[in-house]
């Protein structure tokens, strides 16, 4: 089913993990971002369109995790986005010639059968400077940064107010860090005060998991956001519901330990977090 979050967008949330995927409506059919995450589900949302008479005209991948890649042959062969680096990671995994296996590898197991794997991650990179999306509609400014994962962006539909997020600003999950890169804690601090910088714009925000945010909630979740990185940044313990004994998810709670272990590691190690 789609809900619309505004004038022209609208987002379908799948069952696993409250993944959104967005739609965003042009003159000449739709800008699909995200698209997931079963087969059904992608064959339904394909259904969905064809019903409101909207094809899809572009897609747009916010970040390299198998869950945003995804894609049905339903919606078409249009050319399908995402930042030069989110691109070139892709690239990197499906030249290895057991790719199908790792990614099958990080599948949820009660889901993998039900996932499509036969279009992942057939991204066109963007160039690096290029600060919006090229399409017949509404502008779509692209904000590029380094958290949760490199070649992460986020989408301002700016006459639109919406804020598509990608993996972040979630009010079920805490900042997954990108625990590879060098400084993870300042590249996620640094996101949100990107996105702090747009706030004023913005009147929804879709997380890439959970509930849709008005204005309000966007600069709460920021705060929120920011309290939990600071919080393992300085090696205190963050006062977050999202990792507590009240989780939302039991599994929450182990990944925040994991979060914590591999940032010791690297402290360790000598690397700079």
């Amino acid at each position: 089913m789609l809900r619309q979050v505004a004038e022209g967008v609208l987002v379908h949330e799948s069952g696993f993990i409250q993944s959104n995927s967005v739609i965003v409506q042009g003159r000449d059919g739709v800008l699909l971002v995200d698209p997931g995450i079963t087969r059904a589900e992608l064959a339904g949302l394909a259904h969905d369109l064809r019903e409101l008479g909207q094809p899809v005209v572009a897609g747009f991948a916010t970040h390299p995790h198998w869950d945003h890649v995804l894609w049905h042959a339903a919606f078409g062969d249009a050319p399908r986005y995402g930042t030069a680096r989110c691109a070139a990671a892709m690239q990197e995994l499906l030249s290895t010639p057991d790719w199908r296996a790792r990614v099958a590898g990080v599948l949820p197991p009660d889901l993998a059968e039900d996932i499509p794997l036969e279009l992942l991650g057939l991204i066109t990179g963007l160039p690096s400077d290029s600060a919006e999306l090229p399409w017949d509609g509404p502008t779509v400014r692209i904000i590029e940064h380094r958290a949760h994962a490199a070649g992460h962006a986020a989408l301002l539909i700016e006459d639109r107010g919406v804020l598509v997020a990608g993996d972040m600003l979630s009010e079920t999950l805490m900042p997954f860090l990108d625990l590879g890169a060098e400084n993870p804690l300042e590249d996620y601090l640094a996101a949100l005060r990107l996105f702090e910088g747009v706030a004023d714009r913005v009147d929804a925000v879709i997380p890439g998991h959970g509930s849709v945010g008005g204005a309000d909630q966007l600069r709460a979740r920021i705060n929120q956001d920011r309290a939990y990185v600071q919080a393992l940044h300085d090696g205190g313990v963050p006062d977050d519901a999202r990792v507590g004994p009240s989780a939302p998810l039991e599994w929450l709670p182990d990944v925040h330990r994991w979060q914590l272990q591999r940032l010791a590691e690297k402290a360790q190690s000598g690397a700079p977090e």
